[in-house]
């Protein structure tokens, strides 16, 4: 076999294992953080396929912006738990 053929395969196995990943994970930032290596990996995969246009409008959009926009969500979502779960414990002590 020659060397692009065992590069294909690894790059196969990184989706593969990445995107099982992204399930089988309990924390939420863990799954935002697999997400975006899945993206990368695929942009890779693209670039293999010789698509660079895809390859380049998959990491902007698909790593990048998805990502950070997950990873803002996350933030404003632990920020709201943080908040109600302050507020639960000053009732409990009044």
């Amino acid at each position: 076999m020659t060397g692009n053929l065992w590069i294909d395969i690894l790059l196969c196995l990184c989706v593969l294992f990445i995107a099982a990943s992204i399930f089988l994970v309990k924390n939420t930032f863990s799954a935002i953080v697999l997400f975006i290596s899945l993206g990368l990996v695929v942009t890779f995969c693209w670039i293999r396929l010789n698509a660079i246009d895809v390859a380049i409008a998959e990491a902007a959009i698909g790593s990048g912006l998805t990502g950070a926009m997950l990873v803002a969500a996350w933030r404003k979502l632990s920020s709201d738990n943080s908040k109600n779960q302050h507020r639960k414990d000053k009732e409990k002590s009044e």
